[in-house]
């Protein structure tokens, strides 16, 4: 027999306790987006009065209100900046209105930039997998490599792009490689930091124990380090793979493509079409959104069974 103490017994009023508890946790959430609408409204409103003026309403030679100069405000052509509601209908027609192969359409961009941050990504993975191993077995690599990966993240990657476009261009290598280099030389900071720390994470009675059984220092990597590292090497990946993102977005500006979203980004930067640039921002920050779950996904389903009791 359940009672209604038992553990498994269903309590009473537990669904609308739950739905209460899913409110109060929307509740906010829902006033601080209502918030920043209307703030984003305000401001359109505010930046693009002079320009719905000058271009609008006086031409149009009719009289006009506070009503008629809101609604212009939120419906230019090309505002100096965009309504939510133009962004996302703007959005949505860089979505349905244009085949998959057009330019004009937004999944296109994506799928330019999104191989370029992949392959950026793996090879960014790889090369501090690599750096990492090194470091930590290596005392001289430690006090040599170290510093100067440090130091390299404070060089900008738009002074860093040029430099290696030119240099890949002369070897003949052009299209995806000089951008998948730009994005692997931001990916692969986070994991070589997180790889070092990982490696090292192992305790020294760990290590002991190790020698002990006669292991060659490859074996230790395998059975000891490498599983002590993983739980350092996943949120490196997350972050790795959203400065992927950034790097390739970046690497699109100076080696002149002419398709990604950073590409876009430029087209409408030169024509002033500033619909089009926030479109391709929503979509980047969706898209960064997509590959930084993929890998929280793989990164439960490489950790599941450390959490089992």
């Amino acid at each position: 027999m359940v009672t209604s103490n038992s553990p498994g017994a269903p309590t009473a009023g537990g669904a609308p306790r739950k739905v209460a508890a899913h409110g109060e946790h929307f509740l906010p959430v829902a006033v601080l987006l209502f918030f920043f609408l209307m703030v984003w409204y305000g401001a359109a409103w505010g930046m693009n009065a002079s320009a719905a003026i000058e271009r609008v309403l006086e031409p149009a030679g009719n009289p006009w209100g506070w009503s008629d100069l809101l609604l212009a405000t939120w419906n230019m052509e090309r505002p100096v900046l965009p309504a939510p509601h133009q962004i996302g209908l703007d959005f949505w027609s860089g979505l349905v209105d244009w085949p998959l192969d057009s330019p004009r359409n937004l999944l296109f961009h994506v799928a330019v930039t999104g191989q370029t941050t992949l392959v950026g990504f793996v090879l960014g993975t790889l090369l501090g997998l690599v750096l990492s191993v090194l470091i930590v077995h290596s005392n001289t690599l430690d006090r040599a490599l170290l510093p100067w990966i440090v130091a390299s993240q404070t060089v900008p990657v738009l002074a860093i792009a040029p430099i290696v476009l030119v240099i890949l261009g002369s070897l003949g290598l052009e299209g995806l490689a000089p951008k998948a280099v730009i994005a692997m030389y931001l990916s692969f900071f986070p994991v070589t930091v997180a790889m070092v720390q990982g490696l090292r994470s192992p305790q020294v009675i760990e290590t002991e124990m190790m020698h002990t059984y006669a292991a060659s220092r490859w074996q230790a990597l395998w059975m000891l380090r490498l599983p002590a590292a993983l739980p350092f090497l996943f949120p490196a990946l997350r972050v790795g793979i959203a400065a992927s993102l950034v790097g390739a977005m970046v690497a699109e500006l100076p080696t002149g493509a002419t398709a990604g979203l950073g590409a876009r980004l430029l087209t409408g930067s030169y024509y002033g079409n500033t619909l089009a640039i926030w479109s391709a921002l929503v979509m980047s920050a969706l898209l960064g959104l997509v590959l930084t779950t993929l890998v929280a996904l793989t990164e439960h389903l490489a950790l599941r069974h450390r959490r089992q009791p």
